[in-house]
C-alpha cells in the first residue's frame, strides 16, 4: 500500500509527469490524472446526453483511449492532457451519436469490465449535475485551455508558475487565460442570475 507521503508526492506532480510516470510501469500515477479529471470530462458529457449511464460509458472509454496512448511509447504524450481529455470525449461522443451506441473498443482492448451504476452511482452523477451547472456553463463557453487554466488556479488552488509548466507557456499567459475565463465566469453568473 503506498503511503501517504507518496500520495501527496503524486499529487504535486503535472498532469505530463504523471501520464510520463505511468508509461514507465507506474500505475497510480494514472490513477491520479484520473481523479484529476473524472469531474470535468463526466461533467461535460453529461450535459451532452441525457442518460448517466451513457456519460459514464462514455467518460470511461475517454480514459481507457488515454491509458491505450501512454501505454504505446510510439505515441506522444498529450501536452495538456485535460484538453486532450475533452477532445476525445467530444469525438467519441460525436461517433457514439452516428452509430447509435458508444465504442468501448478502448475498453475491450484494455480488458477492463463494463461500467455499472448501482443506485449511489446514478445519486452522484445527479449530484455532479445539479453541484456543477454553472461549471458546465463555463466549460461550454471557454477553450479548453482557458478552462484547464481557472480550474487549476480558482479550484485546486495551484500557483501560476506551475500550471505554466504544465501547459507549456508562460506564466503572463495562465495568467491572461485565467482573467478571461473570470470575465466570462462573471458574465455566466449574472446571466444566470448567480451574481
Amino acid at each position: 500500500m503506498p503511503s501517504e507521503s507518496a500520495d501527496r508526492d503524486l499529487d504535486t506532480r503535472t498532469d505530463l509527469q504523471l501520464l510520463e510516470q505511468a508509461r514507465s510501469g507506474h500505475g497510480g500515477s494514472f490513477e491520479v490524472v484520473f481523479r484529476r479529471h473524472q469531474a470535468v470530462v463526466l461533467t461535460f458529457l453529461a450535459r451532452r446526453v441525457a442518460q448517466p449511464e451513457l456519460a459514464a460509458d462514455l467518460m470511461a472509454e475517454t480514459f481507457a483511449t488515454l491509458l491505450e496512448q501512454v501505454r504505446d511509447q510510439q505515441k506522444a504524450l498529450p501536452s495538456v492532457p485535460v484538453a486532450w481529455l475533452l477532445v476525445t470525449a467530444r469525438h467519441l461522443l460525436i461517433d457514439s451519436q452516428r452509430r447509435g451506441r458508444v465504442d468501448d473498443r478502448a475498453r475491450r482492448r484494455l480488458a477492463m469490465a463494463p461500467v455499472v451504476l448501482d443506485d449511489r452511482d446514478l445519486e452522484r452523477l445527479e449530484e455532479i449535475s445539479a453541484e456543477t451547472d454553472l461549471l458546465r456553463e463555463l466549460a461550454s463557453r471557454l477553450a479548453p485551455d482557458q478552462f484547464e487554466a481557472l480550474r487549476a488556479r480558482v479550484l485546486d488552488e495551484r500557483e501560476y508558475r506551475e500550471i505554466a509548466a504544465e501547459m507549456h507557456c508562460s506564466e503572463a499567459v495562465v495568467r491572461k487565460r485565467v482573467s478571461r475565463a473570470l470575465g466570462v465566469l462573471r458574465r455566466v453568473m449574472e446571466a444566470t442570475g448567480h451574481a
